[in-house]
């Protein structure tokens, strides 16, 4: 039957230039003429080249190093932002396109109608208005207006000079083509920042909890402060009396008859954070500071950064650049260098609605109001187009309504619908010059806060915990609101100048690693979730130091201890039989955690066993309480279990409510001490690097070829290392201001966007063994 080959030919051609499901069509991949070998750079950075590129004003020059880094030389400010996109588009067109899709909830349009869900949310949860609303900002500004459509141009003409057979090589597999850059491409992209790092709430878990809960079990569940606080402003800052005061309206407790909410809404991955500090010249080997910072966010090939080098007569900056965006984001320059963390401040509340006529009016003031209803088409990939209809009310839009989750209507207010500029900001700290030029930079941004750190040349070390702040009441924005009454609105803003800062401490350095900003003594409310025991660790280790170096900061920065589970661990061992152990893979768990020092390398199996042990730990003592049909209730945060669970170990949600004995946290330990150890015994690798590892993803998830998968790497949650599985620093860099600065850098990825090239991923094995490599700074 020799038809049969031909057959099997037929269908195999067929079927490798069919999309399935989400999935490109994989035929395109082996294509001689389109496919990846067409994509096959060579090895090292081209030779010299010559474009003469319509739009410049003056000639430039860019040189690349051995890494593809590129250094701009230009005597136009605006050519330089030209050429910044034209790299940009060269490098990492398809990455820049499909983040401003997904921000703007156009998924469907390219991977079809499996994206539907995805595309809602974003459409209800106001990014592209937001988008609109920057747009406008940056164009009220004459300098930000022209530096973000020089670099539109420039991305422009590199799309223009492709043709289908060089487009980059997702776009043939997936099958369509890039689309001209514009303003609100740019926009969406640094809202879609603020979507990662300022979307966090827990307005409807905090709700339903409430409900369920008394105020003072509530108050132990999900507390202000921690009694082992170490702030970014020290204890003991004195604050002065705040020049504004909200004022809470007389029905501001949450209602008894108040309905649960059911459905789960989106939260943003909870460790998206980082750490940055700066120590004086006072504590320095060299007498000059040094400033360091890695961002902890989720890791993806290619990588959300870019590195480069932009020169004009007006700056000389270096660092980490978005593709998608202008400038440089974190960096240093001839004078000084700067460097964020997120601020883990909850700008967006909830506010249920009482509409009549569908959509059409919502009830405010004891007056019936006409909603703005905005048409929301959803265009999908071999379907047809969905037409979801939003309503805007006073607040912003109704993200849930009777037709996406509800039943119930819920605004949401959230500072990132507000216009803003944040490019102006960056542009400002690009041409810095010292603290003042600092502050003015700063001074005009609004969201998501950030935590700026500063170190300069002029000697001068300091850090900012800045964005605008809604000006709540005690408590308000914890809990679902009335939309009803203008009364539970935000009040106004903190002033910037009170937003807690300090300059030039007595301890000779400033850092911040996503923990609270102040003590309770600071007389603004702030909400948020933050970290406890990553701070703790870089303010012990620094004060602790002298003389250090820039390779002292980066060994801080690779630092593995986990001092979450050192506190942990004598509490555990207490509660632990190790008389009553009764299999081999017990005894071996509990020699492990025996002599274990902490340190969560790649080869500790103790590190593994201890984090597997924690989660069901935690699993024991909230599932029966937390764990309710159809209600989202959100779990403590660990640091508050652990914190309780060393003042009372007889805590009242120890015990189980659904057995008849009252539990003890011996029970609980040990039972989850055996269900850890029976895992163990079948799992093929214990060591941390090996069991849990580290995966750089492709930004498909669907084309692991073009994926880093399984490095083996340390560190964890509460650890200075913040590396996960898929999360992690996604930059480090660490500088040293002194008369000819020194500055290092690396991020798990490469410059270059062409899974074909030597340089799509060529850092990522020095970044898995914690190398920093030094940058060409000219």
């Amino acid at each position: 039957m020799r038809f049969i080959p031909l057959v099997l030919t037929i269908a195999l051609v067929t079927a490798l230039h069919v999309r399935w499901a989400n999935k490109p069509a994989f035929g395109m991949l082996f294509s001689p003429q389109h496919g990846f070998w067409q994509h096959a750079d060579p090895v090292g950075p081209p030779g010299e080249e010559q474009l003469d590129l319509p739009g410049l004003k003056g000639r430039s020059e860019v040189w690349l190093d051995e890494r593809m880094v590129p250094h701009i030389f230009a005597t136009d400010e605006n050519d330089a932002y030209f050429i910044q996109g034209y790299l940009h588009a060269r490098d990492r067109l398809w990455q820049m396109e499909l983040q401003t899709m997904a921000a703007a909830g156009r998924l469907c349009e390219i991977l079809g109608p499996g994206m539907l869900e995805y595309d809602r949310r974003q459409r209800r949860m106001g990014m592209v208005y937001a988008a609109e609303q920057t747009v406008k900002q940056m164009d009220s500004d004459p300098a930000s207006k022209a530096q973000v459509e020089s670099y539109a141009a420039g991305i422009n003409t590199y799309i223009r000079s492709l043709r289908p057979r060089n487009y980059p090589l997702e776009y043939k597999l997936l099958g369509y083509s890039p689309e001209p850059w514009d303003k609100l491409k740019t926009a969406l992209l640094l809202k879609y920042m603020s979507y990662d790092l300022a979307y966090g709430h827990n307005d409807l878990e905090y709700t339903n909890a409430r409900r369920l809960f008394s105020k003072a079990d509530f108050d132990l569940m999900y507390p202000d402060f921690s009694d082992t606080l170490d702030p970014i402003i020290p204890k003991g800052t004195a604050y002065p009396a705040p020049a504004v005061h909200a004022i809470a309206p007389a029905d501001s407790l949450i209602r008894e008859n108040e309905a649960f909410y059911h459905f789960q809404p989106d939260h943003p991955d909870p460790d998206n954070g980082s750490n940055n500090w700066a120590v004086a010249g006072s504590k320095t080997r060299s007498g000059a500071p040094i400033l360091c910072n890695d961002p902890h966010l989720g890791l993806s090939l290619p990588s959300l950064w870019y590195e480069m080098q932009i020169h004009t007569p007006q700056m000389n900056v270096y660092g980490a650049s978005l593709p998608g965006a202008p400038g440089i984001i974190i960096g240093f320059n001839d004078h000084m260098g700067w460097a964020v963390t997120n601020g883990s401040e909850d700008v967006l509340d909830y506010y249920r609605m009482e509409f009549r006529n569908g959509k059409e009016e919502y009830l405010f003031n004891g007056a019936y109001r006409k909603a703005d209803l905005r048409l929301e088409e959803i265009k999908i990939r071999g379907g047809k187009t969905f037409v979801d209809t939003v309503a805007y009310t006073v607040w912003g839009p109704v993200m849930y309504d009777d037709t996406y989750k509800g039943p119930g209507f819920l605004s949401v207010r959230w500072k990132a619908h507000d216009a803003s500029n944040e490019l102006l900001t960056f542009s400002r700290l690009n041409h810095a010059k010292d603290y003042e030029d600092y502050l003015a930079a700063i001074s005009i941004y609004t969201c998501p806060a950030q935590n700026f750190i500063y170190a300069g040349k002029d000697g001068n070390i300091a850090i900012w915990h800045n964005g605008q702040y809604p000006l709540r009441w005690k408590d308000q924005g914890k809990f679902v609101m009335p939309g009803s009454d203008s009364s539970f609105a935000w009040q106004g803003y903190i002033p910037q100048a009170e937003n807690p800062h300090i300059l030039n401490p007595g301890e000779g350095f400033v850092s911040s690693a996503n923990q609270h900003p102040t003590d309770s003594t600071y007389p603004y409310h702030l909400i948020g979730e933050y970290d406890l025991y990553r701070g703790k660790r870089i303010n012990e280790q620094l004060r602790g130091m002298q003389g250090i170096t820039p390779e002292d900061m980066m060994a801080l920065q690779n630092d593995n201890l986990n001092l979450f589970a050192t506190t942990a661990i004598p509490l555990i061992m207490a509660h632990l039989d190790p008389v009553g152990l009764k299999s081999d893979a017990q005894r071996q768990c509990m020699k492990w955690l025996f002599a274990w020092n902490g340190e969560s390398t790649p080869d500790s199996e103790a590190a593994t066993v201890f984090n597997m042990l924690w989660e069901e730990l935690e699993q024991q003592i909230w599932q029966d309480d937390l764990q309710r049909d159809n209600i989202p209730l959100k779990y403590p945060q660990s640091k508050t279990t652990l914190l309780w669970l060393l003042r009372d170990t007889a805590m009242h949600f120890v015990d189980n409510i659904h057995t008849p004995q009252k539990e003890t946290l011996s029970e609980l330990v040990q039972r989850s001490f055996d269900s850890v150890a029976a895992r163990v015994a079948v799992m093929p690798a214990v060591a941390l690097g090996k069991a849990r590892g580290t995966d750089i993803r492709h930004l498909t998830r669907s084309l692991p070829a073009f994926s880093r998968m399984g490095l083996e790497t340390g560190g964890g949650q509460h650890i200075v290392n913040a590396t996960k599985k898929t999360h992690g620093p996604s930059w480090r860099m660490v500088v040293e201001l002194g008369p000819e600065t020194r500055a290092y850098g690396i991020y798990p990825g490469g410059q270059s966007g062409n899974p074909g090239s030597a340089f799509y991923d060529n850092m990522v094995d020095d970044w898995g063994v914690r190398k920093i490599l030094f940058v060409e700074y000219i």
